[in-house]
């Protein structure tokens, strides 16, 4: 049986005086991430209870997809520019695709 899509719920809170930064760098990281082959999907979402929580959905085609996510330049300057406004570490939990299947992404 082939793999299935790696799915990552990477859990995020900022300072409330860099959400809109935060926003801004993200959307720019995610619409360049979307582009890589690897990445069958890259989904930005924001509490909307607490603005200042978010959550980035990070779906991937091969095992090998995410690393090599971590090694492309709009990473590098996402991860060096989101960096002093973390609130708190951020935190990701690793899933398996079920449904859809892989081929309805």
């Amino acid at each position: 049986m082939p793999h299935s899509l790696l799915v990552v719920h990477v859990q995020i809170r900022v300072k409330p005086e860099s959400i809109d930064a935060f926003r801004a760098a993200t959307l720019a990281n995610a619409s360049q991430s979307v582009k890589e082959p690897g990445v069958a999907r890259f989904d930005v979402i924001q509490d909307s209870e607490d603005p200042t929580r978010f959550v980035l959905v990070e779906v991937y085609r091969t095992p090998e997809a995410p690393a090599a996510h971590k090694e492309t330049a709009h990473y590098l300057t996402w991860r060096d520019t989101v960096a002093s406004m973390m609130a708190e570490p951020r935190t990701s939990r690793k899933f398996t695709n079920l449904f859809p299947s892989d081929e309805g992404w």
